[in-house]
């Protein structure tokens, strides 16, 4: 029996002791297990952070990115409405400019026009004063006629006035045309020799304004090489030059059309040497018309030397002399500018030596008195602002700047030649054959003529000869007599003045015609 106890007490014994290693070793392997989980667990947590601090960095370095970008768009726009800002100030710019000169010449004007208006205030004193002689001697007149003959005030009253107005009108229309009698006879000597002496070295073309040209072809066949493709050369012709290409149905002829006569000139040009080259493609019409473009450039820099060296001037800004060159292709009622800005200059030059003034000034003024027109379908306002600009932008004389500014009668010249170029301009512009004129205008001006010629008490009836520069009115022996007839022609003179426009004179010449007929039976 106790080796029994003994054996289950042992069995206890090593029952208890395997328990206890048991939950021991499980104890340990369960800690060990744990501190592996713990370990995996804080790798993943390590590894996880890595990751999350790379995509942070990658995030910051997007959106640093991005906010570069944003900033050099919003620099890019800045910049852009910067410049639109800087071209609308210029623009405001120039038309304050525009407004100070326009204001200056109201300021001018208004000078003038009170300058004037005290002229005729004296005048009107004297008229006042004259008018109470004349009443004080028509009362001295009724008293003694009162005192001579049994008329009535009025009656005696009727008689002077009708006597005193008749004797007034024929003094002072005798006066009147002894003056003017005189004042014609020494103008006309002066006057003769100035331009005569100016006009006689001169025979100007003239050139007719237009704004189509005309390319001739050696063949309709060569409308279609011109046309291309599905109309590739003409549509690169046109994009090249600007000019409108009109193939119809008119044989062997293309014609070019454009308002810009020196794109027209460029397309004419590069028309006939594609045609006579033979080879029509777009690169082929590209690099002719590059070509072209640059030698009408040299082109109208030789025409502005010529003008210069012709002109004898002196020495020319390079620019400015680029620009009386591409007056060239301007014209005005059919005159080119170019060739009437010349002979503008040889008219001013001859009268200036004539009047004792600076024939060198006078020259340039004349020939630079139109520059405005070379760009004034480029640049905004009038050729003559636009060449007061262009005269003062390359320091030319004040004289010059005067004449430019003047020409056109706008304001009053402050200088000699300002005066001399006016005339010169004028004489250019209205010898004949220099403008053409359509032909509703010719009539509509020729009837205005005959019509304000009729308008005026005693005349019968009138008409307009030699093209509208001479009107011959009849006017009605039993209404006017041979002086009154002086009268009627100023009155009408004065009437074409200030209603009509028209070049150069109109000659005015009265007809008074008195008939006695009878019959023998």
């Amino acid at each position: 029996m106790p080796d029994v106890w003994i054996i289950i007490i042992s069995s206890l014994l090593g029952l208890l002791v395997g328990s206890l290693l048991g939950f021991i070793i499980r104890v340990a392997v369960v800690e060990k297990g744990f501190q592996t989980a713990k370990n995996k667990s804080q790798s993943i947590i390590d590894k996880a952070l890595s990751q999350a601090e790379r995509i942070k960095k990658e995030k910051l370095l997007e959106a640093k990115q991005e906010i570069y970008n944003l900033n050099l768009e919003n620099d890019k726009v800045l910049k852009e409405k910067k410049a639109i800002v800087a071209v609308l100030e210029n623009k405001l710019h120039q038309r304050e400019e525009l407004l100070e000169r326009r204001s200056s010449n109201l300021d001018k004007r208004e000078l003038n026009l009170d300058r004037k208006e005290e002229v005729l205030d004296q005048r009107k004193a004297a008229v006042d004063e004259k008018n109470l002689e004349l009443e004080n001697l028509v009362k001295q007149q009724n008293e003694k006629l009162f005192e001579i003959a049994n008329y009535s005030v009025e009656q005696a009253r009727e008689i002077i006035m009708a006597r005193v107005k008749e004797d007034m009108i024929e003094e002072i229309d005798r006066f009147i045309r002894d003056e003017e009698e005189k004042a014609k006879n020494e103008a006309q000597k002066k006057a003769r020799e100035i331009i005569t002496g100016a006009i006689q070295k001169l025979a100007q073309d003239v050139t007719t304004e237009t704004t189509v040209s005309v390319v001739a072809l050696p063949n309709d066949e060569m409308k279609g090489r011109i046309i291309g493709r599905e109309g590739r050369n003409i549509r690169t012709l046109e994009a090249m030059t600007g000019v409108d290409l009109i193939i119809d149905d008119t044989p062997e002829a293309v014609v070019l059309s454009g308002f810009d006569p020196i794109r027209r000139e460029i397309a004419k040009r590069s028309l006939e040497t594609l045609i006579s080259d033979g080879r029509i493609h777009p690169a082929r019409i590209e690099e002719i018309v590059d070509k072209t473009r640059v030698e009408v450039d040299q082109f109208i820099r030789d025409k502005g030397d010529e003008a210069v060296f012709e002109t004898g001037i002196g020495r020319v800004h390079p620019d400015l002399t680029k620009l009386i060159g591409r007056m060239h292709f301007r014209s005005s009622y059919g005159q080119n500018a170019l060739k009437h800005s010349i002979e503008t200059a040889f008219l001013a030059g001859k009268m200036a030596v004539e009047l004792g003034e600076n024939e060198l000034i006078a020259k340039r003024a004349g020939l630079l008195h139109d520059i405005g027109k070379s760009v004034d379908h480029e640049i905004e306002g009038s050729h003559v602002d636009i060449g007061i600009q262009l005269a003062k932008k390359y320091h030319e004389h004040e004289a010059v700047i005067d004449a430019i500014s003047s020409h056109h009668g706008d304001i009053e010249a402050t200088t000699v030649i300002g005066v001399i170029v006016a005339a010169a301009d004028a004489l250019s512009a209205a010898r004949p054959g220099a403008r053409s004129e359509s032909l509703e205008n010719y009539i509509n001006r020729l009837t205005q003529l005959e019509e304000i010629s009729s308008q005026v008490p005693g005349v019968e009836s009138a008409f307009a000869i030699q093209a509208g520069r001479e009107v011959r009115v009849i006017v009605k022996p039993s209404e006017v007599n041979d002086e009154r007839a002086h009268v009627v022609a100023r009155e009408i003179r004065t009437q074409i003045e200030e209603k009509l426009s028209y070049p150069g004179t109109i000659k005015v010449t009265v007809i008074r015609e008195t008939r006695a007929q009878d019959i023998a039976k």
